[in-house]
């Protein structure tokens, strides 16, 4: 899991937990999964919508 390695590495934190942490970002609409998958597995954030 390329992704959570990544996230991990920047937060220091195990690797369950930053894919918790991913898990609830999508939960709360701040990231998107990108197309594709497998080990190229990317996310995006989602823009905020101003006034809401």
């Amino acid at each position: 899991m390329e992704e959570v390695n990544t996230e991990n590495n920047l937060a220091k934190c195990s690797q369950d937990t930053a894919y918790r942490d991913i898990l609830d970002l999508i939960e709360r609409n701040a990231l998107q999964k990108d197309p594709g998958g497998g080990r190229s597995t990317s996310y995006s954030l989602v823009p905020a919508i101003m006034g809401v």
